[in-house]
């Protein structure tokens, strides 16, 4: 079965880099001129992903705004000449089909991805968290896919971090089945370095198959109330249902005002219209230094 979907959680309160998202919701904070949550969505969209499910809250209507069509500012820039800016709106609006579900509690991501379940109904999915993106030229998604028509499983991402940051993520124990290709065979959530099954910690990009509901349905809530995805994904795992991808391309956390910062750096780096002014400025700033 084709993978059509994709689920963007966006209810959290992104208290990581508050006070900037008091207000403004952390999925719409700018890399250069474009909101984080855009590139996930484009990111999506250019694996084949049809309709965009966002799990909001009741603050987070301006998400839902900036997907939608916006018929005064397209007449103000089609009476202006404006046709680069047109289009960059119309192409927003027009990329893919969007559905808002809001999640009444804050009650973990494994909720989250529950309250799509309708919408989702018996098809394979991606979950896709607005923390991280990948960078175009070393694709993940599209490698989760083709491991998913392999297999026929959930897919997770996992990328080999440095052994101090290993207690920040959860931790896959896995086995090669080819190269970068692994049976997931247990998850252990943040553990000491000394005792992690390995160094392969999951990324935020999931392809999940629809028998993890019924198991979201009955996993009980864990550390801070919340139902952990985590759980759900570890019962497949121990039921042979669960695979990773060893993604070793460019991947940004931009979870922190330091993520943040040198994501936006890195990707006006890749525009040639910013490029050499941005450059010009970061020699003469080390200098200053």
């Amino acid at each position: 079965m084709r993978i059509r979907k994709a689920v963007l959680p966006v209810a959290g309160l992104g208290t990581r880099v508050l006070p900037a998202t008091k207000v403004v919701p952390k999925e719409l904070l700018p890399i250069v001129d474009k909101p984080t949550l855009q590139y996930i969505v484009e990111e999506a969209v250019e694996a084949g992903i049809e309709e965009i499910i966002f799990v909001t809250n009741r603050n987070k209507r301006a998400i839902e705004d900036h997907f939608d069509t916006f018929p005064e500012l397209e007449q103000t820039l089609e009476r202006k000449g404006k046709k680069k800016e047109l289009e960059a709106v119309r192409h927003v609006q027009e990329m893919a089909k969007y559905v808002s579900i809001r999640q009444a509690e804050p009650l973990g991501l494994g909720h989250a991805v529950l309250c799509a379940r309708e919408v989702i109904g018996d098809e394979p999915f991606v979950v896709m968290l607005g923390d991280e993106i990948f960078a175009p030229e070393t694709p993940c998604l599209s490698k989760l896919i083709e491991i998913y028509d392999q297999y026929q499983t959930s897919v997770l991402s996992l990328f080999s971090t440095p052994r101090e940051l290993i207690s920040s993520y959860g931790i896959a124990s896995v086995k090669e089945k080819e190269p970068y290709i692994y049976q997931v065979n247990d998850l252990v959530e943040k553990p000491a370095p000394e005792d992690a099954p390995s160094d392969f910690a999951v990324a935020g990009r999931y392809l999940v198959t629809p028998d993890i509901f019924p198991i979201l349905e009955k996993t009980r809530p864990g550390r801070g109330g919340e139902i952990q995805f985590t759980d759900a994904l570890l019962e497949q795992a121990r039921a042979g249902k669960c695979h990773g991808l060893h993604f070793t391309g460019l991947r940004y956390d931009m979870g922190t005002p330091l993520g943040l910062l040198t994501t936006s750096i890195a990707w006006a780096l890749r525009n040639p219209d910013i490029a050499p002014a941005l450059r010009d400025y970061m020699q003469q700033a080390l200098q200053e230094k």
